[in-house]
């Protein structure tokens, strides 16, 4: 499990048919209190938005967390962090 903030979107013109309505983000992974890369992530929160801390998991987790079928992810936002108190 890793944290981050939303950055922006991702639009795709052709994707799995399993991503369909699933937005995919970019974000900003945050490690040791300052930023590291970028990567897309699912939102399975359908809710974030650019500025949002959000924690994510990675691998065939990211995958699970899609109750409904198997989605080819390796990313995905899990939850919200209402704080953050750390400078970036």
């Amino acid at each position: 499990m890793y944290t981050g903030v939303v950055a922006g979107s991702v639009v795709a013109t052709v994707k799995d048919s399993a991503l369909e309505g699933v937005p995919l983000l970019v974000v900003q992974k945050i490690e040791h209190g300052k930023k590291a890369g970028l990567l897309v992530a699912a939102d399975q929160t359908r809710q974030a938005g650019p500025g949002d801390f959000v924690y994510l998991i990675g691998s065939k987790e990211a995958a699970r967390i899609f109750r409904v079928k198997r989605i080819p992810v390796d990313a995905a936002i899990v939850g919200f962090i209402d704080t953050y108190h750390e400078e970036l």
